[in-house]
C-alpha cells in the first residue's frame, strides 16, 4: 500500500507539470506517468479498436511532391467552387471489417496540407490554386492492415498532378495524441525489432556546447501491456542551456517476448511507430 500511494503522488505531480520534484526528472520517472497515461486516457482503447494510420495522409506523384519540396516559400489557396461535405463515410479494412467515421470538408484538407495555419489568398502568386475537389477514396496503411479510407482529390492550377489527403474527421474520431494530451518531445527515434527479444533502438539527445559527449543509457519499463523505452544521461550540467542536436542507437534485451506490446516513448508517452514507417511490434 505505501508503493502504491507513492506511486500514485508521483504521477500526481508528473501531471501537473512535475513543479514540486528535486532535481532532474528521471526516466522511471516518465516510464511511470507514461504507463499510467497509457492505460486512463483512452489512448489504449483507440489503438485497439479506432483508426490509426502508420503512414502520412497525403498522396501525390513524385513529380508533385518534387514541385512543392522545391519551393522555398508556398501556400495553398482555393480558386474554385467546392462541393458539399458528405455527413459521414465509411473506412473499409481488407480483412472486411469496417467503421463509420465523420468527415472533413474540402476547404479543411486544404488547411491540413498547407504549412500555414491558414490557407494563403487566390490572390498571392505564391500559392498553389485549388480549381476542384472530389470526393473519393485512397488506400492507406493503418495499425489494422491496409484500408481504404475516404478521401479528397484535390486539382490545382498551378500543379502537375492532384494530392489526395484524408478526409476522416480525426478530431471528432479521436485519436492516440489527442487522448494523451500535451507531450514533450520524444527521445526515442525508432525501434527495429532483431528477434522477439531483442530491440535495436536509436534515439535523439542533447549537448550542451562546451560540454564533452555524455554517456547515454538505454532505459526499458516493461508491463505486460507496453514496453516503455527512454534515455537517461547521469552525471550532467543541470539547468537550462544552449545546446546542438545528436543521436545515437544501441541494443536492449528484453525480459519477455515483445509479442503485440505497444512501445512507448517515455518522455513523450506517445508509441514510437505513430513516428515511424516500420512495424509497431514483433508481430
Amino acid at each position: 500500500m505505501p508503493r502504491l500511494l507513492l506511486t500514485l503522488l508521483m504521477v500526481t505531480l508528473l501531471l501537473s507539470g512535475g513543479h514540486l520534484l528535486v532535481g532532474q526528472i528521471t526516466f522511471d520517472d516518465h516510464a511511470i506517468r507514461a504507463v499510467w497515461t497509457w492505460r486512463t486516457s483512452g489512448a489504449a482503447e483507440i489503438w485497439r479498436d479506432g483508426f490509426v494510420p502508420t503512414e502520412g495522409l497525403s498522396k501525390m506523384r513524385h513529380d508533385v511532391e518534387k514541385q512543392i519540396s522545391s519551393d522555398e516559400e508556398y501556400g495553398f489557396a482555393v480558386a474554385g467552387p467546392l462541393p458539399a461535405t458528405p455527413e459521414e463515410a465509411r473506412i473499409r479494412w481488407d480483412d472486411g471489417s469496417t467503421m463509420r467515421v465523420p468527415v472533413i470538408g474540402a476547404r479543411q484538407a486544404l488547411i491540413e496540407l498547407s504549412p500555414y495555419e491558414m490557407e494563403a489568398s487566390a490572390r498571392d502568386d505564391r500559392a498553389y490554386k485549388m480549381t476542384a475537389a472530389t470526393f473519393t477514396t485512397m488506400r492507406l496503411r493503418t495499425l489494422r492492415g491496409m484500408a481504404t479510407v475516404p478521401a479528397w482529390r484535390l486539382s490545382f492550377a498551378n500543379l502537375p498532378g492532384p494530392i489526395d489527403h484524408l478526409a476522416v474527421d480525426r478530431a471528432t474520431l479521436g485519436t492516440v495524441e489527442d487522448a494523451v494530451g500535451n507531450h514533450l518531445s520524444p527521445d526515442v527515434e525508432g525501434f527495429e525489432v532483431l528477434d522477439e527479444r531483442t530491440l535495436r533502438v536509436s534515439y535523439d539527445y542533447g549537448i550542451c556546447l562546451g560540454e564533452k559527449r555524455p554517456t547515454v543509457h538505454l532505459r526499458t519499463d516493461e508491463r505486460p501491456d507496453v514496453v516503455v523505452l527512454g534515455i537517461e544521461i547521469r552525471e550532467r550540467r543541470i539547468g537550462l542551456c544552449t545546446g546542438v542536436g545528436a543521436s545515437g542507437e544501441g541494443v536492449v534485451r528484453l525480459r519477455e517476448p515483445l509479442g503485440d506490446r505497444v512501445v512507448l516513448d517515455a518522455k513523450s508517452r506517445l508509441p514510437v511507430c505513430l513516428r515511424w514507417s516500420g512495424s509497431c511490434h514483433a508481430g
